[in-house]
């Protein structure tokens, strides 16, 4: 039952986990450039296992009453999400040096850590998924079988953070030309544009 528990947990929270959102792209980019990679690794995951573990210790119920919250998240993100979005689409216009000028380029660790744990904490599907449905999920297992599920979904998180930070490298031969930072930046743009547009239009 331990190894059913925990795998339904590793697979659930890898179904949550592994979607294209804006946390997933700023680690990319940092993995790309290969500035402060593990910090941001440990930042995202460690984010994702503390909300885990508090949804599974009953803190769900608690943001469920808490409508107002997840709102001054949903507006407050989606100004975060319209200024960076803003940032990508000045880096694609203006164009750069390649890898090169990328990795010179990036901000301080405490500018990178502020932003990873803006993307992280401002985004108010993080505590739906994490807080609100795994929890959620977990109630089906008794006892302490509910941890065993909390366990997979947090090895489910590190696993993503790490391969997804330290696997950016092996794209690094491509982003060595100028072109293909100017067209992730403008993806990310468009992206980060599309997800506060969401963000603001559709009520959580």
């Amino acid at each position: 039952m331990w190894i059913a528990a925990t795998t339904a947990g590793l697979f659930a929270g890898a179904g949550l986990i592994i979607a294209i959102g804006a946390q997933n792209a700023f680690v990319l980019r940092q993995g790309l450039q290969r500035r402060h990679v593990g910090m941001v690794v440990l930042a995202c995951a460690g984010a994702d296992i503390a909300l885990i573990l508090a949804g599974v210790g009953g803190m769900g119920a608690l943001v469920q009453q808490w409508p107002l919250l997840l709102q001054v998240l949903r507006f407050g993100g989606a100004a975060f999400l319209l200024w960076y979005g803003l940032q990508a689409g000045l880096r694609a216009w203006h164009g750069g040096s390649a890898l090169a000028a990328a990795e010179t380029q990036g901000g301080s660790g405490r500018q990178v850590l502020l932003t990873c744990l803006a993307f992280t904490l401002l985004n108010p599907h993080v505590y739906l998924d994490t807080v609100v449905l795994l929890a959620s999920l977990s109630t089906r297992y008794p006892g302490e079988l509910r941890w065993a599920f909390a366990a997979g979904a947090c090895v489910a998180s590190v696993a993503w953070f790490c391969t997804l930070g330290y696997g950016a490298r092996l794209l690094q031969p491509v982003f060595r030309r100028p072109a293909a930072w100017r067209v992730l930046d403008a993806g990310v743009a468009v992206f980060m544009f599309c997800l506060a547009t969401l963000l603001l239009l559709r009520p959580l």
